[in-house]
């Protein structure tokens, strides 16, 4: 395993055309898991790469971009340990050179009319774009993974990815969880004890919301679920999945929370109405984006 830390490095490590599993470091197994589908996605003879890289941008406060978790020794051996080519793990300076101008681009409509990750974390996405556009400048992948706990996230690298043509494949990889159901995050890490041991009805409230077919009813649920154990939610709803606008009859739609815990963010998603319900609005809810 290669790593490179500027231009190019990666330019000698043979990045160009990878499959690229972008993070932000403190990797878990839930990053593993994104690994091995870009590994599938690859093939025998193809390459996955790894970017490593704190983006400052992407955070509205700096208290927490000053708190994630930094971790580079111990995630270069996960990703060898998941037989990763090239680790890009670049500092500010290569990223956002001085003096060089690095676009953000005109943000896609999911990015910014939603009111879910755009309205309580203001500038979150433009720093999202920036970044995302700047990898795949550098690294030039054939593809890139992106996971589908920041479900918004996903749809706005899908907008952006085709709005733009950057000529980048995108493919969505399912949630990982922990065996009490909680999505793994680095975030977890921040959890004290008790707080930890709440977390877990964040993916209750979304179970139950996967069996209530009415949305004003599911969100709700969702709502008082949350509630009740302790958890300050942002916002609790269900919208259509493509989009993140206002459900409509005959669209997939989405369950999607973000909510406090002692002092920690935690967003989780899950497909509405969940799959024991996949036939309640015509068509099954796991089914293609359209």
């Amino acid at each position: 395993m290669l790593i490179a830390r500027t231009r190019e490095d990666l330019q000698a490590a043979g990045a160009t055309g990878s499959v690229l599993v972008p993070t932000m470091g403190a990797l878990h197994a839930g990053h593993g898991a994104l690994m091995r589908l870009a590994r599938e996605h690859a093939g025998p003879a193809g390459r996955v790469s790894v970017s490593i890289f704190v983006n400052p941008t992407q955070f509205n406060e700096a208290a927490d971009f000053d708190r994630y978790p930094r971790t580079l020794e111990a995630d270069c051996r996960v990703c060898e340990h998941a037989g990763v080519d090239v680790v890009f793990a670049p500092s500010p300076g290569v990223m956002y050179p001085a003096g060089e101008d690095v676009p953000v681009g005109t943000l896609p409509a999911v990015a910014t009319a939603p009111g879910l990750e755009d309205a309580f974390r203001p500038g979150h996405f433009a720093g999202v774009c920036q970044v995302v556009r700047r990898l795949f400048a550098l690294v030039r992948p054939g593809a890139a993974v992106f996971g589908e706990k920041d479900w918004q996230q996903l749809q706005v690298i899908r907008a952006m990815t085709e709005g733009e043509g950057l000529g980048v494949r995108i493919v969505p990889a399912p949630t990982i969880r922990e065996p009490d159901g909680l999505a793994m995050s680095s975030r977890n890490t921040l959890l004290d004890g008790p707080s930890r041991a709440r977390a877990p009805v964040i993916s209750r409230a979304l179970s139950e919301a996967g069996r209530t077919p009415d949305p004003g009813a599911a969100e709700r649920a969702m709502a008082r679920i949350l509630a009740d154990g302790g958890l300050t939610p942002e916002y609790a709803v269900v919208r259509d999945g493509a989009t993140l606008g206002a459900w409509v009859p005959g669209r997939q739609g989405r369950a999607l929370i973000a909510a406090r815990l002692g002092g920690v963010r935690l967003i989780d998603n899950a497909p509405w109405p969940g799959p024991d319900r996949a036939d309640a609005h015509g068509g099954s809810p796991m089914g293609p984006l359209p």
